[in-house]
């Protein structure tokens, strides 16, 4: 996470926390950048997202609080299974918690729904 500076230690835990949950979920990983852009925010997003260690299987979230822009950024691999519908609804939920002056509740809340949506669904019996 970068721009940690945004956030106390409890709340730094809580996000931390709920990036470890998201990735034992879906098994894909997470990272979260809060703070300012440089430039265009979707260009800097998938320049931040790219220097990831696993891009491919990597969702970014970025979120510059004082612009008020959230950007998401998914790898390939990722998207097999987590759809643009499925990555607005998370966005919404984001930017309504935003809204409401919840930043860390609505990046915990985004970054656990987009590992359900992105959850490999269990089978429950395979064919003889």
């Amino acid at each position: 996470m970068s721009a940690g500076d945004a956030f106390t230690a409890p709340e730094r835990h809580e996000i931390d926390r709920a990036i470890r949950d998201a990735e034992t979920v879906c098994r894909y990983e997470f990272s979260v950048y809060v703070g300012a852009s440089e430039g265009e925010t979707g260009p800097f997003a998938h320049r931040l997202h790219s220097t990831l260690t696993a891009p491919d299987r990597t969702v970014l979230v970025m979120v510059d609080p004082a612009a008020r822009i959230l950007e998401i950024v998914t790898g390939a691999e990722v998207r097999r299974d987590l759809d643009d519908s499925e990555v607005r609804l998370a966005a919404l939920s984001m930017q309504t918690a935003f809204a409401a002056g919840d930043l860390v509740g609505g990046i915990k809340q985004g970054v656990l729904m987009l590992a359900e949506h992105a959850r490999k669904p269990r089978m429950l019996h395979a064919g003889a």
